[in-house]
């Protein structure tokens, strides 16, 4: 007997991936900002000098793109490449 294929919502599987992702670019932030002064890092990179919250801002969504990108390949990785056979599965 086949196992029967869980139909979860696309609105399940967006949460899934923004939410954990969203508090690991939080966390992210905290510890990268407590060791760089934003206003520094811009200045050094050759920008604009913004202000720090607003270095703080863009530093969160990075952040946040990279960590829902690892969340979103590694909810891709973890489907199986093909249907196994019955007589794969005993």
């Amino acid at each position: 007997m086949a196992p029967a294929k869980q139909n979860i919502p696309t609105t399940q599987k967006v949460i899934a991936v923004l939410w954990p992702s969203f508090l690991t670019a939080g966390v992210a932030t905290i510890l990268f900002f407590s060791a760089f002064d934003p206003h520094l890092v811009m200045l050094a990179g050759g920008f604009e000098p913004i202000s720090r919250l607003g270095g703080y801002t863009i530093g969160f969504f990075l952040f946040w793109i990279l960590t829902s990108s690892t969340c979103v390949l590694t909810c891709y990785f973890q489907r199986p490449c093909h249907e196994p056979a019955e007589s794969e599965l005993n």
